[in-house]
């Protein structure tokens, strides 16, 4: 620990026992005499008053018992980088070595060790020193001359006080693409755009867990002008606002945990032109719109962005899906653990929706959209809204198909879903029959068309039983394996119409195949 006050103790950093807290006073606290430390803990359970002793105000702490006094020698505050960095890697210089220059013997102390390190910090890339106690860049100079070659840097979780600390560290990494500075609480600079020589050449910043606001961070901006990532996990972010002239070179944008309310208030980062990543996850979103432009329309807002994660909000109705479909290029979502996904009892049924509704989208919530998936979701949805299509002023005859406002407001892919697969006729939409007893069972007429010598077969099959177990069925009976098989069936009260059987995963009865359909079977 210390034995002597630094001469810019009071907002410094520190440890004690293993707690973390920031010094707000230095002096006297009569009538108990010696010198104290008045800190505010980060921890507030930790403390017993918010810097008031026997009446008198010494100094203020944002919570009622955040405040504590305690000698100076139970603070430290910190070591200098360097000094962190031998200590993590294990580097230590102990060796004496003599050199002999004319008559005379010169004692090098550690002459081989201290090559040794200097060759081992030159190699290092990649270093971590979290809970490093890191405070300091110490003496000026010596991290260039030491390891000038750190690309990414992990400072999380140090006793950093301020932006000028770190930028002194920074400034001799000129390599330094990716940094860390998680869990430090560091004042605003007074000039920040004075320090961006510090972290030109940063690509990736994160900020996490450091209670920062989001205007905040527009201060700093200025000091980041290559910036391309930008971490901000659980901060106290609940505003946005648009930033002027900084972060243009964003692509990536984390801001989940923190406690944003209204979607709409990514519209303030809407204008960022290279932004393709948002992550907003554990929120608190119930909505998102974009009003620039009404249904079956692209916005021009964010016209880069390719993928979206608003897992754990409050989404719960399908207009913030259809709002999605505005994004010009989306071709990622994740969106688990909203009460939208627990509206169907079926999870399939809730991503074959999200995937009809969002006409770009590649991957939903990690897993890869198939064309075959793509292609089974469409046509599904296509048949389950077509009955509300044609009471809403649908129609098979394209003079009459005039759907109503609120139809194509709640499905506006619709109308591009019958341009894709032509409108449903009346055989796809009739209604299910009531479950009997007696339309259990199905019997079946199997042909396979474009195999003259396979013989027609008649099975009874229930109208329950999904296309995947069809293809099973037909593989045991024609011994040619389910994945190469293509299902259809024909209707005499359909003449001359084929109708796919595209989803394996949907039973016999979702297509409305009824007793005495001929099943075709081709491969």
């Amino acid at each position: 620990m210390n034995n002597n006050v630094p001469s810019d103790a009071n907002g410094r950093r520190i440890i004690c026992d293993g707690e973390y807290a920031t010094v707000h006073y230095t002096g006297n606290v009569p009538p108990t005499p010696g010198l104290w430390l008045g800190v505010e803990w980060d921890n507030p359970l930790r403390g017993k008053h918010s810097g008031t002793h026997e009446g008198t105000k010494y100094f203020t702490c944002s919570h009622p018992t955040g405040g504590s006094f305690i000698r100076l020698k139970k603070a430290n505050f910190g070591v200098d980088f360097l000094t962190a960095l031998r200590k993590r890697y294990g580097l230590k210089t102990e060796q004496n070595e003599e050199l002999v220059i004319g008559k005379k013997t010169v004692e090098l102390v550690g002459f081989e060790s201290i090559q040794e390190e200097q060759s081992k910090l030159n190699k290092l890339r990649d270093v971590s020193l979290r809970e490093y106690a890191v405070s300091n860049a110490g003496e000026k100079g010596q991290i260039c001359h030491s390891c000038p070659n750190i690309i990414t840097a992990d400072l999380s979780k140090n006793l950093f006080s301020s932006w000028e600390s770190v930028a002194n560290i920074t400034f001799q990494l000129e390599k330094l693409m990716c940094l860390d500075l998680s869990e430090n609480k560091l004042y605003l600079p007074s000039n920040p755009s004075s320090l961006a020589g510090a972290f030109c050449s940063l690509k990736v910043l994160s900020l996490n867990r450091m209670g920062l606001k989001w205007n905040e961070i527009l201060q700093c901006a200025s000091m980041w002008p290559a910036l391309e990532e930008l971490r901000l996990v659980s901060n106290d972010i609940s505003v946005l606002e648009r930033p002027v002239d900084n972060l243009q070179n964003l692509t990536i944008l984390d801001i989940s945990n923190n406690r944003i309310v209204d979607g709409n208030q990514l519209h303030a980062i809407a204008c960022l032109p290279r932004l393709k990543q948002i992550i907003v996850t554990n929120n608190r979103i119930s909505s998102l719109s974009f009003p620039d432009v009404d249904f079956g329309h692209k916005t021009t807002m964010f016209l880069s962005l390719t993928s979206l994660a608003v897992d754990g909000n409050n989404i719960s109705e399908w207009c913030v899906i259809n709002e999605m479909n505005k994004l010009l290029h989306l071709e990622s979502l994740n969106c688990h653990s909203n009460p939208l996904m627990d509206l169907e009892k079926n999870p399939e049924t809730v991503r074959q929706l999200i995937i009809a509704k969002i006409e770009n989208l590649k991957f939903l919530n990690k897993t890869e959209i198939l064309p075959n998936e793509r292609r089974g979701a469409e046509l599904d949805y296509r048949k389950m809204f077509g009955n509300d299509w044609l009471k809403a002023g649908g129609s098979q005859n394209e003079e009459l198909n005039k759907p109503n406002r609120d139809f194509l407001q709640d499905h506006p892919r619709y109308s591009a879903l019958i341009e894709k697969y032509g409108a449903p006729d009346e055989g796809e939409l009739k209604q299910q029959q009531p479950f009997a007893l007696k339309n259990q069972l199905l019997t079946l007429t199997i042909q396979c068309p474009d195999k003259p010598d396979k013989k027609t077969i008649q099975k009874k099959l229930p109208d329950s039983m999904t296309v995947q177990k069809v293809k099973g069925l037909l593989y045991r009976l024609l011994k040619v394996p389910g994945s190469d098989l293509k299902l259809s069936y024909k209707s005499s009260k359909m003449e001359g119409k084929e109708i796919d059987l595209e989803n394996d995963l949907k039973p016999l009865q979702f297509y409305s195949v009824e007793n005495g359909d001929c099943l075709l079977v081709r491969w």
